[in-house]
């Protein structure tokens, strides 16, 4: 090793790796370990996390994203004016020349069609919830419905990256990596930024890695994946024949070489490299740990659902948020996939909203009863809305509903925000926000202030320019603020 050391010129990294017999792939985690074209102009902070700007409301945040666009109008916004004029033509008043999809652009007819499923008034609130979600209709009072989101873009790829990065174009760095980047960890043997992606129905929108990647900021601040199986984290544990002894003092070498290259290059991601091994040295003992529900009470698993005992399934998932939340991890973020209905939309969305109902109430309640609801922020919802006319044919029985942009409803509860409120409001057909309305940005905007961030102060400068999460756009949304 000390032969090396003084030779680092006559050896790549490639081929140290190659001759130690370890390898990447066995040395780190391979989530965290992505290629990057950042030099050292690009790399301001490093690893070093810059802090809050002001007292922060909440400590962690765990983002339930439902992937492929949940109907507003079946679930949360209810529209009793929609179902009477039920198969009536959309009006031109109402739709005012805004585009469609390529998927009902060419429909000759377009019937406007109210929900099939009751609603209900619950909570002291009187908030509206239907009869889908039994569960979360129990949980009212600590829910802040904001029923006026609109964004941009209204084909999924665009609309989820638009929620997730600030922008529409991939490349930018995930909401959970600015929040990594800004704030740190508060535990050292966890990652800041987790993702846990659950089991959706056949042919659902795929979701895709780049939208927890980091761009160009540090690959430290990079999203892990956590999967279900026995490997929860690919790459984390040792190759055979190697011991954790072995390891430690292979870290410790493999540090001096780096720090002879940093010598050289000053490329902070250097830093981030050497960062990134040292927390897979240390997710070893943790990561198994905190993944392990055996010692869960039973109590505690009838809240979630018969299937939080399976691998992978979305209630699965949600007891491992709050577990992670529990280690003090940043950012949490869950996917949950199966929510684009084109057709057949009674039938398929009663099938998600019983796989998320239950396990979502409980995560709440399950928070709230450890006192953690106090300091942590959960946020529901997808990246767009449904329409409130039929795509394709409508019959008595079945209907669907393409992507709607300009109106959709998303809810949070927890640390922050107001309890027992509906925020804002869409006109009498479901179609247009009439009141308070709240833009991605916005709503991007009021989450990094309650982490304790002003988002326009939270950049990154990148080949000449200063990036941010909010692009030049954002504003809080303070009429939901506690």
């Amino acid at each position: 090793m000390a032969d090396l050391c003084q030779h680092t010129n006559r050896y790549s990294r490639r081929e140290f790796l190659s001759k130690t017999g370890l390898g990447l792939g066995g040395l780190a985690l391979s989530s965290l370990i992505a290629p990057t074209q950042l030099n050292a102009s690009s790399l301001a902070a490093g690893v070093n996390p810059i802090g809050t700007h002001f007292s922060p409301k909440v400590k962690r945040v765990i983002y339930l994203f439902q992937s492929g666009g949940p109907s507003q109008l079946e679930l949360f916004d209810y529209k009793p004016e929609l179902i009477k004029r039920n198969g009536e033509q959309l009006p031109d008043s109402v739709r005012q020349g805004q585009r469609l999809t390529g998927m009902t652009s060419g429909q000759k007819s377009i019937p406007m069609v109210g929900s099939v499923y009751d609603f209900k008034q619950y909570g002291e609130s009187g908030a509206w919830v239907s009869e889908l979600l039994p569960h979360i209709a129990g949980i009212t009072d600590e829910i802040c419905m904001i029923k006026s989101m609109y964004t941009e873009a209204i084909n999924h790829d665009p609309a989820i990256t638009f929620f997730q990065t600030g922008s529409q174009q991939p490349g930018r760095p995930s909401i959970g990596s600015w929040v990594s980047y800004g704030l740190g960890s508060e535990n050292e043997n966890l990652p800041a930024f987790c993702v846990l992606l659950s089991q959706g129905k056949q042919g659902a929108q795929p979701v895709y890695s780049r939208l927890w990647g980091n761009g160009f900021l540090p690959s430290l601040h990079q999203g892990v994946q956590f999967r279900s199986g026995k490997d929860p984290v690919l790459y984390l544990n040792d190759p055979p024949g190697i011991s954790g002894r072995d390891r430690r003092n292979y870290l410790d070498h493999l540090k001096k070489l780096y720090d002879l290259e940093y010598a050289q290059s000053q490329d902070q991601e250097i830093n981030a490299k050497i960062a990134q091994y040292e927390m897979a040295y240390r997710m070893q003992t943790s990561v198994p740990e905190t993944m392990n529900i055996a010692d869960e009470p039973q109590h505690i698993t009838d809240m979630y659902g018969p299937e939080v005992l399976q691998p992978g399934t979305y209630a699965a998932n949600c007891l491992l948020a709050r577990k992670l939340a529990e280690k003090d991890v940043k950012f949490i973020q869950l996917y949950h996939k199966g929510w684009d209905q084109h057709g057949n939309l009674p039938k398929d969305i009663q099938t998600m909203s019983q796989s998320m109902d239950r396990p979502t109430a409980a995560l709440i309640r399950d928070l709230k009863q450890r006192g953690m609801l106090e300091d942590t922020l959960v946020i529901w919802g997808g990246e767009f809305g449904r329409t409130s006319y039929s795509q394709g044919r409508l019959t008595p029985e079945n209907y669907g509903r393409d992507h709607h942009p300009n109106c959709f409803t998303m809810w949070m509860a927890g640390a922050g925000v107001k309890k027992g409120i509906s925020y804002g409001e869409t006109d009498e057909l479901g179609y247009n926000v009439v009141r308070d309305p709240v833009h991605v940005h916005d709503f991007q905007a009021t989450l990094l202030h309650l982490l304790g961030v002003d988002h326009e102060k939270l950049t990154f400068k990148h080949q000449g320019r200063r990036y941010r999460l909010t692009d030049v756009h954002g504003k809080l949304v303070k009429g939901i603020l506690s």
